[in-house]
C-alpha cells in the first residue's frame, strides 16, 4: 500500500492508522475483572500490519495503542501496550508476507497465519505483564480468557476489511 507513496503520504497513512487504532480501542471497551478492557484496537493493528507493513504498521499499531490506554485512563499499561502491540504488528507483517509471497489469492491464509501469532504474543504478553509488573499472581491467568476472544475478534475483523478493502481494489 505505501510502496508508491512520498515519505509525507507515508508519514499521513502511519498517523492515519494510528489514530483509528486509539479510536478503535476507545470506541467499545468491556471492562475485565483483572483491571483491563475487552475491545476492537487489535483488528486496525493487525489491518495496520498486513497493508503498511514494517515500521510504519508497527509505528500505527503500537502508539495508537498506546494513545487509547492514555486517554482511556491506563496509564501503568503504557508501556507494555506500546511493546506488546508493536511487536504484534511486526510478527503479523511478516508473517503475511511469508505465507502470501505476492500472491493475492494468498492474502486469506496470510492474514490467517500472520494474526493467530500476533494475537498469541498479545495474550502472552499482557498475561506476563500482568503477573511480573502488576503482580496479580494466579489472578493473571484469568487475562488469557478476554485477550484470547479479543484476539479472535481482531483476526475475523482484520481478515474480513482485507478481503473487503482488496475486493473493492482500494488497496492491491
Amino acid at each position: 500500500m505505501l510502496e508508491n507513496k512520498t515519505k509525507t503520504q507515508r508519514m499521513v497513512i502511519t498517523a492515519l492508522f494510528g489514530a483509528l487504532t486509539c479510536v478503535a480501542t476507545l470506541l467499545i471497551r468491556i471492562p475485565s475483572p483483572t483491571g483491563g478492557y475487552a475491545n476492537l484496537g487489535d483488528t486496525l493493528v493487525l489491518l495496520s500490519a498486513f497493508l503498511l507493513g514494517g515500521w510504519n504498521g508497527v509505528a500505527a499499531a503500537g502508539i495508537g495503542s498506546m494513545m487509547a490506554d492514555f486517554f482511556g485512563g491506563y496509564l501503568h499499561y503504557m508501556p507494555a501496550t506500546l511493546l506488546i502491540k508493536a511487536l504484534m504488528a511486526a510478527t503479523a507483517s511478516v508473517l503475511y508476507q511469508v505465507v502470501r509471497r505476492g500472491e493475492k489469492r494468498r492474502s486469506l491464509q496470510g492474514a490467517l497465519v500472520g494474526g493467530v501469532a500476533a494475537e498469541f504474543l498479545m495474550v502472552m504478553g499482557y498475561y506476563l505483564f500482568a503477573l511480573i509488573f502488576l503482580k496479580k499472581g494466579a489472578a493473571a491467568a484469568l487475562t488469557i480468557i478476554g485477550n484470547a476472544a479479543q484476539g479472535a475478534i481482531g483476526i475475523v475483523g482484520a481478515t474480513a476489511l482485507l478481503i473487503a478493502l482488496q475486493k473493492s481494489n482500494i488497496v492491491d
